[in-house]
């Protein structure tokens, strides 16, 4: 009898301890369900828009956003022939650089014909990195949407523009930057699907190097990458120096240092995900998709971005027109892909059931 009153209390100490849980997880995913059922769903399923100029650039032709206020002053939104840039006059350099590749628009290589020049377009000359900034400054003009992604000889020059530039330390540069830049192709050519990049420069601490005439140098580099196919996502982060190393961090981690939403269209629970990137392009295989490495329950993800934020980002560039575009839109969304994208939805849930019972 006391047996049965032991046990009787065991499994009702038990319920207890997890009652409150067990109704904060189901409020919870019904609360994301009905809330992600609403904005996503919709987003992803309904058919492609149709392109609107250089916003074939941005994963549903959304950019990244702006969201601390500091970082909106002097800033300029620029659309160039196969990537686009948000500007910033303050660093002269830019916040953010995004692309879309593709398999056809990496099948055409064209050979490497420099051209660093200053861009014009950025109306304050005060605002304006210079060529004379980076003379014998002991730091690289370093491309953030990389030339070797460009397939005709205007995208090239375009990305030789300052406005893409930062001031990246020389092995940074030349070796590591370089090698994921290559990953990044592999995966796109290798495994023949689209990749969105956005590509930029982290500033943290309250005393920054600058070089000529105040280009702020940053502390490190960064570039998340989102492959919708399989919903394999993470981001390169890397140092600004010499020392070579890189880690793979989820792009909530990058949106708490940044104070950008780098892909206003995906969940909290989708930019969570970590998964394995390759560091090289050899570590790509043609039939092996990358594998889940974590997911990263304690980085605060940049907050949502209101319609009409998103908007307003939108008309910045819808306002600019390129000579030709180096990437080819989609007017629909194929069967395999909305499977795939039904399926990243499934274990988004699970993911963040699982996180709210630990």
């Amino acid at each position: 009898m006391a047996r049965k009153r032991s046990q009787t209390q065991s499994n009702s100490s038990w319920w207890n301890r997890y009652m409150g849980k067990f109704i904060l997880a189901i409020v919870a995913v019904g609360s994301f369900a009905i809330a992600f059922g609403e904005g996503k769903i919709s987003q992803w399923i309904s058919p492609f828009k149709e392109n609107s100029g250089c916003l074939n650039q941005f994963y549903r032709e959304v950019p990244p956003v702006l969201v601390k206020g500091s970082l909106q002053s002097n800033s300029y939104a620029l659309c160039f022939n196969g990537f686009n840039v948000m500007y910033s006059g303050v660093s002269k350099t830019p916040l953010w650089s995004a692309e879309h590749l593709t398999p056809q628009r990496l099948s055409t290589k064209i050979k490497r014909e420099d051209s660093f020049h200053e861009e014009t377009r950025i109306s304050n000359a005060s605002h304006r990195a210079l060529l004379s900034d980076y003379r014998g400054s002991g730091y690289d003009r370093g491309h953030m949407s990389p030339n070797g992604d460009m397939s005709d000889t205007k995208a090239q020059q375009d990305s030789f523009s300052l406005a893409n530039m930062v001031p990246q330390a020389p092995k940074n540069n030349q070796h590591i930057w370089r090698e994921l830049e290559e990953a990044t192709r592999a995966l796109v050519v290798k495994q023949k699907q689209d990749v969105f990049v956005v590509t930029g420069p982290v500033f943290e601490g309250k005393r920054l190097k600058t070089i000529g005439r105040g280009v702020i140098v940053p502390t490190a580099v960064y570039k998340a990458v989102y492959l919708p196919k399989t919903g394999a996502i993470g981001a390169y982060y890397a140092p600004n120096n010499n020392s070579l190393e890189v880690r793979v961090v989820s792009v909530c981690y990058l949106e708490e240092k940044l104070g950008i939403n780098l892909f206003p269209q995906l969940t909290e629970q989708q930019k969570r995900n970590v998964y394995r990137l390759p560091l090289t392009a050899g570590q790509v295989k043609p039939a092996q998709p990358l594998s889940y490495a974590h997911w990263d329950g304690e980085s605060q993800c940049a907050e949502d971005i209101k319609p009409e934020g998103i908007e307003a980002t939108q008309k910045a560039f819808k306002q600019q027109t390129t000579e030709s575009g180096s990437s080819t839109s989609s007017t629909g969304i194929d069967e395999e892909t909305k499977q795939a994208l039904i399926k990243q939805l499934v274990e988004a849930l699970m993911h963040y059931f699982l996180q709210i019972l630990r």
